[in-house]
């Protein structure tokens, strides 16, 4: 079993840039790939960014590419999304996953936060 918080959510304008990070305990996180998901209002969960278990390896959607960064501190068992040059339609919640297959599918992903909000204001 693997619990993860979220955290480093909250309203920014529209350009401005956050740090998201995700705590695990449980298990250590270098068993797992680590994602990143958002739910934006009225809308379905959508995939954001991965990375493997060594750290060397990430995928982004092409909505974040360049402006979102993901790493991992396997030592620490943290995870963390770097959001910059956010946009209005960049607010969601944002849930950190651990999973087995490196994969933008959410249903292959077994363990889930609680999530964390971010806001933009334009």
């Amino acid at each position: 079993q693997v619990q993860l918080v979220e955290s480093g959510g909250g309203s920014v304008q529209a350009g401005g840039s956050l740090r998201l990070s995700c705590a695990a305990s449980g298990r250590t996180l270098n068993n797992y790939v680590m994602a990143w998901f958002r739910q934006p209002p009225g809308k379905e969960r959508e995939f954001v960014s991965n990375i493997n278990r060594g750290g060397d390896n990430t995928g982004y959607a092409n909505s974040v590419k360049g402006r979102f960064t993901i790493s991992r501190d396997n030592v620490n068992n943290m995870v963390y999304l770097q959001v910059d040059s956010l946009k209005p339609e960049d607010a969601a919640v944002y849930y950190c996953a651990a999973g087995g297959i490196f994969t933008t599918t959410p249903v292959r992903y077994t363990y889930w936060g609680q999530g964390t909000q971010v806001t933009v204001s334009s």
